[in-house]
């Protein structure tokens, strides 16, 4: 038989973020390309809580401690689902670290993904900001939320549809910062193909999307179309009610696109 010739590929990766309808902007975002292997990435999207300043200094911590974990990244040797715990680890403690000068108990969500040479893709989330792989427009999986509504919904109580509208639909069961320890909820989404996309966003985002609607966007638009449309209709949709949103998607295209 002869041999598998390798596609040529590349990653169009985009990132978005907008304060809403909120008073302070506690998201932040960041996509990192390794600055020594080609197609290496690192992509992470945190939700601060607690306060003006601290639910910032939160988020500012998980992306601080991202970029210090990536820049010793060795691709060739290191491991990823290593890495992604680490992080979840360390910035916990720096969170909690932040709390004695904070105004409030500072807190984060993560949800971030990254990429190797070979295009193995790891993941990482805790609290409701979410990792969404999609294969084409199909959804192929995202990540189960740590919040009091998912627990509803695990146990049958009440529908996802239900959940949204649910009242307590923002209390969360792990997070970043808090006295427990975060919840590590890493895995690997084995080898991306061509014609693949993940997106890590804030509840802020996907609240307002149903997975097929954000299959159809991220698969027929190009990354920053597709995070422009995303942005947009997430504050449309909000009719001025809107939390802080942020995402970082990244799409496997082919070279002659």
């Amino acid at each position: 038989m002869p041999a598998a010739t390798a596609v040529a590929y590349r990653l169009n990766a985009s990132t978005g973020m907008h304060r809403g309808d909120r008073q302070y902007q506690q998201d932040q975002v960041d996509f990192m390309a390794h600055t020594r292997v080609p197609g290496c990435a690192l992509a992470v999207v945190a939700d601060g809580m607690g306060g003006k300043s601290g639910g910032r200094k939160a988020a500012d911590q998980v992306i601080m401690v991202a970029r210090q974990l990536y820049e010793r990244y060795v691709p060739e040797k290191d491991d990823a689902s290593e890495l992604l715990t680490q992080l979840v680890q360390e910035a916990h403690l720096m969170i909690k670290l932040t709390a004695i000068t904070a105004e409030e108990e500072p807190h984060s969500t993560i949800a971030g993904f990254m990429i190797g040479a070979n295009r193995q893709c790891d993941i990482v989330h805790a609290g409701d900001s979410r990792v969404y792989h999609f294969r084409g427009s199909e959804l192929v999986s995202r990540t189960i939320d740590h919040s009091y509504v998912q627990r509803l919904i695990d146990e049958g109580q009440i529908t996802e549809e239900e959940a949204n509208a649910h009242p307590q639909s923002n209390l969360l069961t792990g997070c970043l910062g808090t006295h427990q320890d975060p919840p590590l909820s890493v895995r690997s989404l084995g080898e991306l193909e061509v014609g693949d996309t993940v997106l890590a966003c804030s509840d802020g985002l996907w609240h307002y999307f149903t997975p097929k609607e954000l299959g159809a966007i991220v698969h027929t638009l190009p990354a920053r179309e597709a995070t422009e449309m995303l942005v947009s209709k997430a504050r449309q949709r909000a009719r001025g009610g809107g939390d802080n949103l942020s995402l970082a998607l990244v799409s496997v295209e082919p070279l002659d696109r």
